[in-house]
């Protein structure tokens, strides 16, 4: 049986409603949460970051999109991993999704509840994780479709930025010089937090299961996704910078509607407010049912708990991954900070896609699409960006991904203890 053939999911989604759900997850959080944490970390020099993010995920795009053409099921890296490296590489790839986008899920919840209201920022966080859970059990179809209103409003909001920052009287472009001043160690760190919002086009190889001819469809909706984000992310980032400058987008929380106050459509900042409402909601739509599908993927190779592996025959969904991570979102709304959650969902993911690049640098030749040099890029650029992000965010990120790594080790053990326990002969009767 194909994997096609064999997809326990519904495929419903074509190119439009895979590039649909990608830009979902990526417009949105960079343009709203990250922009100020680069800017504090390289000045105008973020430009710089962003060129570099932004090439290391296309070479993440393209090693992913030609291994989800090859592999076209739920799990993403989980799966090309396993395939390609070994069951422990796909365990780890799939835990580090799972942590690192469990993270983002509640950093976007957060967002939307300081936008949305925020004396009471952690209880609008929970209310609206619960109805995205619930919108996500109903279908993934109706999960595009909302996520397509959603990007649709959000672009008009940032082109309202743009128009906002380009007609400030007091913009210049001076403020673009220097773009070293920071050094490097300041850009690439900027560059892992801007990789922040690029890695939402996983969400497209993780639905692997639920996409019509993913063979076709995969590898033309990753690329198109991620260079439509690009280009959103340099035209907002440039007219933000030279109508503020990188030092008025470092001190403001919300650096869009500094932008946009500062401007003669001062008037219009609630407009900006309810876009990053709707940025944030946009990109937890999508993120709750990529981690949902990576946990259910990973439940039915018995790397997480079984009683994830279920699929009502109604909505063909996988309900009880659905809701687990629900819960669990709600548990760290509870308990954590958006820029702490930021730095650490990046380590998470560029380690996940560090071996998504070293999967598609094992493929034969008639199955690459794009030569070797491009995983061999994206690997390297994944460990040093990595490495680069505070101190914090590292130290916590490894020690999050060693425990998957114990974790797997002990599991593994136990099972060959059982495995060789059940072939032991009986031993002879006593006389």
């Amino acid at each position: 049986m194909s994997a096609l053939e064999g997809s326990r999911l519904s495929r419903r989604l074509g190119v439009l409603d895979a590039i649909v759900i990608g830009l979902g997850a990526m417009i949105g959080a960079g343009v709203f949460v990250v922009l100020g944490p680069a800017a504090s970390s390289a000045g105008s020099g973020l430009l710089v970051g962003l060129v570099i993010a932004g090439a290391i995920a296309m070479c993440n795009a393209m090693s992913s999109a030609q291994l989800a053409a090859l592999y076209p099921q739920s799990g993403g890296t989980y799966v090309y991993g396993r395939e390609r490296l070994g069951p422990f590489w796909g365990f780890l790839a799939g835990w580090a999704f799972v942590v690192g986008k469990v993270a983002s899920c509640a950093a976007m919840a957060l967002v939307f509840g300081a936008y949305v209201w925020p004396a009471q920022q952690r209880v609008v966080a929970v209310a609206v994780v619960v109805a995205v859970t619930a919108l996500n059990l109903r279908g993934v179809r109706k999960t595009a479709s909302a996520t397509r209103i959603v990007v649709a409003i959000v672009l008009l909001v940032l082109a309202l930025v743009v128009v906002a920052g380009a007609t400030d009287p007091d913009a210049s472009a001076e403020r673009l010089a220097d773009l070293l001043a920071e050094g490097w160690q300041g850009i690439l760190r900027s560059a892992g937090f801007l990789f922040f919002a690029f890695a939402g086009y996983a969400r497209i190889a993780t639905l692997g299961e639920e996409v019509v001819d993913p063979a076709r469809t995969i590898p033309r909706a990753i690329p198109v996704a991620l260079t439509l984000a690009l280009g959103v992310y340099a035209l907002v980032a440039v007219t933000s910078l030279v109508a503020i400058g990188a030092d008025a987008l470092a001190a403001s929380p919300t650096p869009l509607e500094a932008v946009v106050e500062a401007g003669p459509l001062h008037r219009l900042v609630p407009l900006v407010r309810a876009g990053a409402a709707l940025a944030a909601l946009g990109v937890l739509l999508s993120l709750v049912a990529g981690v949902g599908r990576t946990a259910f993927s990973m439940a039915a190779e018995g790397d997480l708990p079984k009683w994830l592996d279920s699929v009502p025959p109604r909505h063909r969904v996988p309900h009880r991954a659905e809701m687990a991570v629900g819960v669990i979102v709600t548990l760290v709304v509870a308990v954590g900070d958006v820029r702490g959650a930021i730095g650490f969902s990046s380590f998470a993911v560029l380690g996940y896609y560090a071996i998504a690049n070293a999967s598609a640098w094992t493929l034969p030749a008639h199955h690459r699409r794009w030569p070797r040099p491009v995983p061999a890029l994206g690997l390297v650029g994944c460990i040093v960006v990595a490495f680069t992000l505070p101190t914090a965010s590292v130290t916590v990120g490894a020690a999050v991904l060693t425990v998957g790594a114990l974790t797997w080790a002990v599991r593994t053990g136990l099972a060959k203890r059982r495995a060789a326990g059940g072939v032991v002969p009986d031993r002879a009767p006593e006389t």
